[in-house]
């Protein structure tokens, strides 16, 4: 168990350029299974994935982001697809599920000795949403949300500092010691 605790001390987003080594399918399958084994409300299970391994479409895909160099050397993306439709009521949890099933891939791609970042931002601005849903053949009902570049680092960085415990979590009321 102790080594869960790790990978989540250590897991950060890592912008910089991929080694030329592949992306184990085996290993890509287990990084999705671990987004799909993820919580979802009402389970609904409304995140869909979309695991890009194919140079032509990485290529494709990374000119969305600026020519990033973490998209532009990545061996793998995995697309986060959403499902919009309520699941209780006229209330949906995609986003919600799709952070959680995002969360845990970020856990198993670092447990993996691999890196990413998770862009959302860059994926929803400028069609880049609708242009990636297209290349993919996502269907118009659903919406690309979410986009991992995978890789093994070319750097070895370490996570950023985190606020202290303290400064961030509290016991019974908000700002109590």
């Amino acid at each position: 168990m102790d080594e869960l605790f790790q990978v989540i001390a250590t897991r950060h987003s890592y912008r910089g350029e991929f080694k030329s080594d592949p992306v184990d399918m085996e290993h890509l399958k287990k990084i999705v299974q671990a987004g799909i084994d993820a919580p979802s409300g009402c389970n609904a299970q409304t995140t869909h994935f979309v695991i890009v391994t194919e140079p032509k479409l990485l290529d494709e895909i990374s000119t969305y982001f600026e020519n990033r160099t973490v998209c532009k050397t990545a061996k793998a993306m995995i697309v986060c697809i959403t499902d919009l439709t309520p699941a209780y009521g006229d209330t949906s949890f995609a986003r919600e599920d799709c952070a959680a099933a995002v969360e845990n891939m970020l856990l198993a791609i670092s447990a993996l000795g691999y890196a990413t970042v998770w862009y959302q931002g860059y994926v929803q601005k400028d069609q880049t949403a609708e242009k990636i849903a297209k290349l993919l053949n996502v269907p118009n009902n659903l919406h690309v949300e979410i986009l991992l570049p995978i890789g093994i680092p070319a750097t070895q960085e370490s996570p950023r500092p985190k606020k202290s415990f303290a400064e961030r979590a509290f016991f019974n009321r908000y700002g109590a010691k």
